[in-house]
């Protein structure tokens, strides 16, 4: 987030990277055959022992039907840890890069965040700040918890209950981390690791950072985006003992402070680095670089994040392993298609009570995410218009019933313009241009530059606020656009997400910081790494639980016909999904 931050924008730009960026697509894409795969792959390492440990503890598929694991343990029925497990696990170094997107260069005009965002600090969200709350910045006020901890800087500590109560409601449908809460507290995997985070600052990040925290780790936290912040629950983290360093409006000077005051501190330096969108991973690496001696690892789970790791490690300045969560198939097939799913309505309905039956929306890019919205949309009655560049893309948006068009054909006919690309300039002034008076303009990827907003920054154009995170951009003539969330990502800044996808992805970026840190010095290399197909299985075994769902067990001869062990994992890693 925060991609549009004029005091920032080029310092991405200013490191000495390439022009021309690996091909997105693996080299020798119909890789079917084993040892073809194995040419392929470019690293092959072994997962740590404690990692290796907690997942064959985690092994129940011989336990009889409907029985705990811990149940069958005591009662002698646990099964046998699978062949599968008694083989060290290998990671496979992600050889398909892709494209990064530069940050656009200062334009030298004071953003307009920085100007009404102190006035963006209410929500119709219950865990949003209310309007009444005081608008001058934290930075300015001295406060302390009831036992006296004070290294934190937050809208209203007073606040802590309420978010406590909002924490608690998010657990009870987010069963995977606190199955991992509770199976590996004992063992403390991440006992002595400090982990610096910038994340969204939800509830459903609270039941991450506390997980965390109760496997041994100490936590310092920022937020990735200025209007996802949930005050209350930011209030309860510092209340709990953890240092936050956000509050719902921030202005991009407010941003990059948090994010110092995350990293910096006299008696705290990280040795793991948590993100969303890269924000944190640039900081340190601009201000900070010496350290990444003491760092072991980043965890990245955005597509803007990933893109700039690749982009490191292709100009040979990534001095640290990291891993790519992002496509992580939990990550891919959950979080960004379900969760979009859902959450596109309920920011849309928030912010602007609209009716969608029969309007005709325009969504650009047919990723998981515009996948997600599209069907949405299209459930409740909309005409879905879809833009691809992407021809494999554009054909299931296809098959699947929508009408591919580019932007400029439709755009003076639709009620709603939705981006979802992780580009930027996707919609840019000659279309705003374009659309009809009341068209909607919103934003569902992670980064801010995907509408260009700078185009309407001008003396000619008049911005009004009319909601929290509402805007109207007028025209001379009176036209006007409805701009929500000023291009930041929709459903975060507007609305709340499902719980219990975000419950799949948290899960996943714990596993993945607890390997990180286990593993012994040199398995690693400084690169980006997913982790293996093992783990996402695991990761979606401790949700099924939730839907009362039994899985089907393989037996000897039928594992034996398709050439993979009964206990998985069940898909090559080129296996699509």
């Amino acid at each position: 987030m925060a991609e549009e931050r004029d005091q920032t924008r080029a310092s991405w730009e200013e490191l000495p990277l390439p022009d021309e960026f690996p091909d997105p697509h693996m080299e020798g894409e119909a890789v079917l055959d084993g040892e073809a795969e194995e040419r392929s792959t470019k690293q092959l390492v072994k997962c740590s022992p404690k990692l290796l440990q907690m997942l064959k503890a985690a092994e129940s598929r011989k336990t009889p039907q409907g029985q705990d694991k811990d149940e069958a343990e005591e009662s002698g029925t646990g099964g046998l840890v699978s062949e599968a497990l008694k083989t060290d696990m290998q990671i496979q170094f992600n050889e398909q890069k892709q494209e990064f997107n530069k940050r656009p260069a200062n334009t030298g005009r004071r953003s307009l965040s920085r100007s009404i965002s102190q006035s963006s600090t209410d929500s119709f969200s219950s865990v949003c700040s209310d309007s009444s709350e005081d608008e001058h910045s934290p930075r300015d006020k001295s406060q302390r918890t009831s036992k006296g901890f004070s290294d934190f800087c937050i809208k209203n500590i007073k606040k802590a209950e309420f978010g406590r109560r909002e924490i608690e409601i998010a657990q009870q449908e987010m069963p995977a981390l606190m199955a991992l809460r509770k199976r590996a507290a004992g063992e403390k995997p991440l006992a002595g690791a400090k982990v610096a985070g910038c994340t969204h600052i939800t509830a459903q990040t609270a039941v991450l950072i506390e997980t965390l925290s109760a496997l041994g780790a100490k936590c310092r936290w920022a937020a990735c985006n200025i209007f996802s912040t949930q005050n209350a629950v930011a209030a309860a983290l510092a209340e709990g003992g953890t240092s936050v360093f956000a509050w719902r409006g921030e202005s991009e000077d407010d941003f990059w402070w948090c994010i110092d005051r995350c990293v910096c501190s006299e008696s705290w330096q990280p040795n793991m680095i948590l993100d969303d969108g890269g924000d944190l991973t640039h900081w340190i690496y601009k201000k900070y670089p010496s350290l990444f001696k003491r760092i072991k690892g980043i965890v990245e789970e955005s597509v803007t994040g990933i893109f700039r790791l690749y982009q490191l490690s292709k100009a040979g300045k990534l001095s640290v392993p990291a891993m790519n969560v992002n496509d992580s198939v939990t990550k891919q097939k959950f979080d960004n298609l379900y969760c979009c799913k859902e959450s596109i309505l309920d920011g849309l309905k928030r912010t602007t009570d609209v009716m969608f039956g029969g309007k005709q929306v325009a969504v650009c890019g047919y990723g998981e995410v515009g996948k997600g919205c599209c069907a949405a949309l299209k459930a409740l009655g909309a005409v879905v218009y879809v833009t691809e560049v992407d021809p494999i893309c554009a054909l299931q948006a296809c098959m699947d019933g929508f009408r591919v068009i580019k932007l400029s054909e439709v755009v003076r006919q639709v009620d709603m313009v939705i981006t979802c690309t992780g580009n930027k300039n996707v919609v840019g002034r000659e279309h705003l241009e374009r659309t009809k008076n009341g068209c909607i303009v919103c934003n569902m990827g992670h980064s801010s530059t995907e509408i260009d907003l700078t185009s309407l920054r001008t003396a000619d154009m008049r911005w009004e606020r009319v909601r929290p995170q509402v805007d109207h951009v007028i025209w001379p003539d009176g036209k006007r656009i409805v701009l929500l969330a000023e291009g930041r990502l929709l459903n975060l800044s507007c609305s709340t997400v499902p719980s219990f996808v975000l419950s799949i992805t948290a899960t996943t970026q714990a596993l993945a910081l607890i390997e990180l840190y286990s593993a012994p010095e040199g398995r690693y290399k400084q690169d980006v790494y997913l982790l293996p197909k093992k783990m996402d299985e695991y990761v979606a075994s401790l949700h099924l639980q939730s839907f009362d769902a039994h899985l089907t067990e393989l037996n000897e001869d039928q594992a034996k016909y398709l050439g993979i062990s009964k206990h998985g994992p069940f898909k090559p890693s080129y296996y699509r999904y």
